[in-house]
């Protein structure tokens, strides 16, 4: 794994908190409809046989181990910063007899060269980071990806109804509202535009126990390589 830093000032662990880490499969599954909007990601996806994929921020590695499941042939890697969320992502693998690999890093200085991915997949990351954090973020992503490829987002959009805003307060106080700004104002797709990507479009929405869950999608421009 590689080695980086946890303690950045950007890095927030899953639920907000360390001590609600090993609690985060259970929040997760029974307040997100996980496996219906994960599912969807993954079709979402398109994933062929070779292609190398990154799940960016995996956490436990339930969409990492879901993305090579659907997609045996594939190279999937998972990649956190969190070094205890990942050792629950491992063994999750283990137990489900799934190749993967799980890397240590942080979404603004990922260990990977230039145009090396065929996708990244990405699920309830973004409003974990500030403004700053989700453009550094963006930015790397562009870079690690080869030209032609996509990014696969699922995370909090705005809210479909007045229902889902009030519920989205709870990930907010979690969160931070500063953080969860851009999410709830719609703002992820002009993001990923300003950081290069084109075609950026939201592609379906999930209400949820917690607000609007929004998959999105988004192709680093030039000729995709054959």
């Amino acid at each position: 794994m590689t080695e980086q830093p946890a303690d950045d000032a950007r890095y927030v662990p899953a639920l907000g908190f360390h001590w609600l880490t090993p609690y985060y499969d259970a929040v997760v599954g029974a307040t997100t409809r996980e496996r219906t909007f994960k599912r969807a990601l993954i079709e979402q996806a398109g994933l062929e046989p070779g292609h190398r994929v990154l799940d960016l921020a995996c956490g436990t590695g339930t969409l990492t181990i879901w993305a090579k499941v659907s997609q045996p042939s594939a190279e999937i890697v998972g990649v956190d910063g969190d070094p205890a969320i990942l050792s629950l992502a491992a063994r999750k693998a283990r137990s489900a007899s799934v190749a993967v690999r799980f890397d240590r890093a942080l979404s603004h200085s990922l260990p990977y060269p230039d145009a090396h991915f065929d996708h990244v997949i990405s699920s309830l990351f973004f409003h974990h980071l500030n403004r700053e954090g989700k453009q550094s973020t963006a930015r790397e992503l562009l870079r690690v990806l080869k030209p032609g490829a996509e990014l696969h987002v699922a995370d909090w959009g705005r809210a479909a109804n007045p229902l889902m805003r009030g519920l989205f307060l709870l990930i907010q106080i979690l969160d931070g509202f500063a953080n969860t700004a851009d999410n709830v104002q719609g703002k992820l797709v002009p993001l990923l535009e300003e950081a290069g990507f084109s075609r950026v479009s939201q592609r379906g929405a999930f209400s949820t126990l917690y607000g609007t869950l929004c998959l999105y999608s988004a192709i680093k421009p030039g000729e995709r390589s054959t």
